[in-house]
């Protein structure tokens, strides 16, 4: 029985390098490799923050936003790109003949119609601003109350307000 090694790196429980260190002057640079890009990827577009996908590479935060400075600036773009990759990754499989992509691409496209059909039926911007604008705070409501307390004829306090002969 012969046994094979890789006497350049150690892997730990998770299949990460183990870096060199112990009993070493200084902690050696980090290498980003093509993997923890790509994983960096994928995290941003599951919607994880800083700090998770950080602890997921392992990683400080620091050194995330060093190495992975351009992948953090699209961290918006991520979620799209999966999603064109998964229905690119679907397609080929349904030109290849797959019954089963067929059905996977038809309900994705549904999907993506319902969510463009959602995204065109939300208010614009500017009525949701104008919205904001005319609500008042508790203090200024109550303000205004009282001053049209007894106002209407049709109000609660009815003649409550009203004091015939004198003024005010």
């Amino acid at each position: 029985m012969e046994v094979f090694f890789v006497a350049d790196e150690i892997f730990d429980l998770f299949g990460n390098p183990v870096r060199p260190g112990k009993g070493q002057r200084g902690r050696p640079a980090y290498e980003a490799t093509e993997k923890d890009r790509n994983k960096v990827k994928l995290l941003l577009a599951l919607g994880w923050s800083n700090a998770r996908v950080a602890a997921a590479i392992p990683v400080s935060e620091a050194t995330l936003k060093r190495y992975f400075r351009a992948e953090l600036k699209e961290r918006d773009q991520m979620r799209d790109r999966l999603d064109a990759r998964r229905f690119e990754i679907v397609m080929e499989q349904a030109n290849a003949g797959n019954v089963g992509a067929l059905k996977e691409l038809t309900k994705m496209i549904e999907r993506s119609d319902l969510m463009r059909a959602g995204q065109r039926m939300e208010k614009p911007a500017g009525e949701k601003a104008k919205a904001k604008v005319a609500r008042l705070g508790k203090k200024e409501q109550a303000q205004l109350d009282a001053e049209t307390a007894g106002a209407g004829d049709d109000d609660e306090w009815g003649s409550d307000l009203q004091f015939p002969g004198m003024v005010n």
